[in-house]
């Protein structure tokens, strides 16, 4: 298992990272297809909660298996600890989802790599004035594997999150799934042309 460690702004001592390593050590005791683990710790102050860390984990594993968690707590152990344990609950609903009921899972390739250049060009440059207006503060790199809407959809809901980007293994054309307000799910998919 290859472990990335990630500082956002400060430095992460020997004996943190050491931690960090010691505890995420034991996820392979719940699941052993764990291929890659990055983790980001980043110290934030904020406005109700003071200074606290967040540890943001990504788990990548065989088959294109992706889980991810977050946690924000005023001491990195605590946040650490946390994250911990929201992996333990995801990889139990993982391997619920897919080895206790037998189902098989579809394989349609590799991870492909998308290369990206996102610049924040002007970011940086908005007036004090300005501190209401919402602003990009953040690029992120995603990779895409060729995935039918199904895999996304359980993809979208083992890391948590409201949509998902995939590429469509039937098209090959980068599409999102969504939860919609009534429970039920969405996909956007690209149009040819322009709308007229």
């Amino acid at each position: 298992m290859e472990v990335v460690v990630k500082s956002r702004n400060g430095k992460v001592t020997q004996r943190q990272h050491e931690y960090i390593e010691e505890k995420l050590a034991k996820l392979e005791r719940y699941i052993d297809q764990i291929a890659k683990v990055t983790i980001e710790v980043a110290e934030e102050q904020r406005r109700n909660e003071g200074n606290v860390h967040r540890v943001q984990v990504t788990l990548l594993g065989e088959h294109g298996m992706m889980l991810r968690a977050e946690e924000c707590a005023p001491d990195l152990n605590a946040a650490v600890d946390g994250v911990e344990n929201a992996l333990k609950r995801q990889i139990k609903r993982y391997k619920d989802k897919y080895w206790r009921r037998g189902k098989t899972r579809r394989q349609s390739g590799e991870i492909i790599d998308v290369p990206s250049e996102f610049a924040l060009n002007g970011a940086n440059s908005l007036d004090d004035d300005d501190s209401d207006i919402p602003r990009l503060v953040r690029a992120k790199e995603i990779y895409t594997k060729p995935t039918f809407s199904d895999e996304a959809v359980e993809q979208m809901e083992l890391l948590g999150h409201a949509f998902f980007m995939f590429r469509d293994a039937d098209s090959e054309q980068i599409c999102v799934v969504y939860r919609r307000r009534d429970g039920n799910y969405g996909m956007l998919v690209p149009a040819e042309g322009e709308k007229s």
